[in-house]
């Protein structure tokens, strides 16, 4: 007899029916914000009401399909090859959340005594209970018990549960500080520092373990990238994340003190033209941070600090035949890329790097041709002297993280020389051609052409942020 169905099937037209008629007569819509406020918290609390029926759910459908014989295994009996599968079929979820209810499941499921089949204290029970009556749910629970779970066997059993009793105390707004109930975030907070507390060794078997699971592993190239997985060691992942925050802080931007002595683009003394406005930066946070990396890997790349590889640096091979580097047309390829790359990203690689040219008919090389390096290390230091960093109103990427662009290219004959040579970050270097800006190079000095939409008087403007020709400039006004 199912005990249960009637009362799914009531409670699941009221739920309709309500959902039906909030969207129907925009009830939502026409709440005050405090009556919205309310409707969601109130919202909020069924929702883990129905977690709660659902974790219970699950754990039960965990248990079932734990027997040691698989064919009787209720995920045998349903052709599901585990639980996590089989909870993602039945409530329509992916697998990570799938996963999720089976760990919250485990942590608040009652076990069962072999022999008496009496039910036995849940591993929390004040978390059970917590989820029972609708103080948290999936996320709350999750919170709670994972890094309270990740003490075992370290810690004992009571000690977790009485750890736990004090966060689910904050779950409900009973803490110590009779702060308002935590939300999953402050709880899991909570959790994590009575962790550290009781486990005072942890860290070390949580290093080891982190140790062996550590792992970078690139993806099948694909028409839209390359995918990247695995697992960063947790100081991999702060130095990483300090490379980010360097290029992604905020820049702090000056008022250009020359700006009140000129007008509409000159000096009084017909010098340097107003300093351009920042240029605007549409990438997202994740593109942002993708740029980041790329920059950091040319650094790298060419510190030559890294191992050889055949007795030479590590280098990126690209081929790309002549004729289409001259029209600019066709297919550019990268070794260990299977995926084809455009003529401008083959442009953009060689700016930075080494040119040898290889000339072959029908397969056999007929002439190899020297190394050409682009730009050597004194003359790197000058034109860093020079332009200070990328040369791009706003960005502010410095010296040490920026590629040497060729104003006029070097495929076309542009000379490898001070007077061709600017400073760019890696993204306005790869994306120059697309981001509007124009280059050039008056008597050895850069100047940007902003944009029509950037710069309404489209003047071709000096640009800097060395401190030296910053200086001179201040002292000339």
């Amino acid at each position: 007899m199912d005990l249960l169905a009637q009362r799914l099937d009531d409670l699941h037209t009221q739920a309709a029916a309500l959902v039906r008629d909030a969207a129907s007569e925009r009830m939502l819509e026409r709440a005050t914000e405090t009556e919205l406020a309310q409707q969601v918290a109130a919202i909020a609390a069924f929702a883990r009401l129905a977690e709660a029926l659902l974790v219970h759910a699950v754990g039960e459908v965990a248990r079932r399909s734990e027997q040691a014989a698989r064919d009787e295994r209720m995920t045998s009996h349903l052709g599901c090859r585990d639980a996590v599968e089989l909870v993602q079929s039945l409530t329509r979820v992916g697998p990570q959340t799938a996963a999720r209810l089976l760990r919250a499941a485990k942590a608040v499921r009652p076990a069962v005594s072999d022999t008496t089949g009496e039910a036995l204290d849940a591993p929390f029970p004040s978390v059970r209970a917590a989820m029972v009556d609708g103080t948290i749910g999936v996320d709350g629970i999750l919170a709670i018990t994972d890094p309270l779970q990740a003490t075992a066997p370290r810690v004992s059993a009571r000690a977790r549960r009485e750890a736990a009793d004090i966060v689910v105390a904050e779950a409900r707004g009973e803490g110590p500080d009779a702060a308002p109930p935590a939300c999953a975030a402050l709880l899991k907070i909570h959790a994590q520092t009575w962790a550290l507390a009781l486990d005072q060794d942890g860290a070390e078997p949580r290093e080891r373990a982190a140790e062996r699971k550590r792992a970078l592993v690139l993806g099948v190239a694909s028409p839209d990238g390359v995918p990247v997985r695995g697992l960063l060691l947790p100081e991999v992942a702060a130095q990483l994340q300090t490379i980010f925050d360097a290029h992604l802080s905020p820049k702090v931007a000056f008022d250009d003190p020359t700006a009140s002595s000129m007008a509409d683009g000159c000096t009084a003394d017909g010098g340097d033209a107003l300093p351009p406005l920042p240029a605007r930066d549409d990438r997202t946070r994740a593109q942002r941070q993708h740029d980041a990396l790329a920059a950091a890997l040319h650094v790298a790349a060419s510190s030559g600090l890294l191992p050889t590889i055949g007795g030479a640096a590590p280098t990126l091979v690209v081929s790309v035949d002549a004729d289409d580097l001259a029209r600019g047309t066709g297919y550019a390829h990268a070794q260990g890329c299977d995926q084809p790359i455009s003529v401008a990203v083959a442009r953009h690689i060689a700016c930075g790097g080494v040119i040898q040219r290889v000339t072959m008919q029908g397969g056999r090389i007929l002439a190899i041709g020297t190394e050409e390096r682009v730009f050597n290390r004194h003359q790197r230091r000058a034109i860093a002297l020079r332009d200070g960093g990328c040369i791009l109103p706003g960005c502010g990427t410095p010296a040490g993280w920026c590629e040497i662009h060729h104003v006029t290219e070097h495929a076309v004959g542009g000379p490898t020389h001070t007077d061709n040579g600017v400073l760019l970050c890696w993204y306005h270097h790869r994306f120059l051609d697309r981001i509007g800006w124009s280059i050039r190079m008056n008597r050895g000095v850069p100047e940007v052409l902003a944009p029509p939409w950037h710069d309404t008087r489209r003047a071709w403007r000096p640009v800097t942020t060395s401190p030296t020709r910053l200086r001179k400039r201040v002292l000339k006004t």
